[in-house]
């Protein structure tokens, strides 16, 4: 059982943002020209295969939901940027683009709306979903920008940063459900 610095055990996990993961956890070309960085994906793997070993409520934020998607055997777009055709690919912490939740999903149950507006700082996106998640979100270019787990496990990833956007309350209700259902 993996345990915190302080010796107790963990209730949650967060997976953040940050480097592209590397081609060689999904299928793709792996001599594509990736940011990456291999220690960090090995550790959070790892803590993802942990969380879901273990039945542990688990939030993806963009890196983060990624990772949860490969983890789940699914792959992703190396650069969308080149793809875009609706919406503009520039990175920002501010709340410019939309994303659609599915009616009834868990997400737009907590963020209590259909529509959202997010921030976004990344380049690449979920291809195919993984084992045991569903899409719940949608952009203008039918991107996928959250996920949720198909059975009812407390299982979200989001593509854009809800931390810069704290101030919002369907944002921070993001992290009072994951507060919820760690206890």
């Amino acid at each position: 059982m993996r345990h915190l610095p302080s010796g107790a055990p963990l209730d949650g996990l967060i997976i953040g943002g940050g480097d592209d993961i590397g081609t060689e956890h999904y299928e793709s070309d792996v001599r594509a020209k990736v940011k990456s960085d291999p220690a960090r994906d090995q550790l959070e793997i790892a803590w993802i295969e942990h969380a879901l070993r273990q039945k542990l409520p688990l939030l993806g934020i963009c890196r983060g939901a990624q990772l949860i998607n490969v983890v789940s055997g699914g792959t992703l777009h190396i650069d969308i940027r080149k793809m875009r055709r609706r919406t503009y690919n520039r990175p920002g912490l501010l709340p410019t683009k939309q994303v659609f939740l599915v009616d009834g999903s868990t997400l737009a149950g907590i963020c209590k709306r259909k529509k959202l507006r997010v921030n976004s700082l990344h380049h690449q996106a979920i291809a195919r979903l993984g084992d045991g998640l569903r899409l719940v979100g949608r952009d203008l270019d039918d991107f996928t920008q959250a996920v949720e787990s198909d059975s009812g496990r407390n299982i979200i990833g989001v593509q854009w940063h809800p931390e810069y956007l704290f101030y919002l309350p369907a944002q921070f209700a993001l992290f009072r459900w994951l507060v919820g259902v760690s206890r």
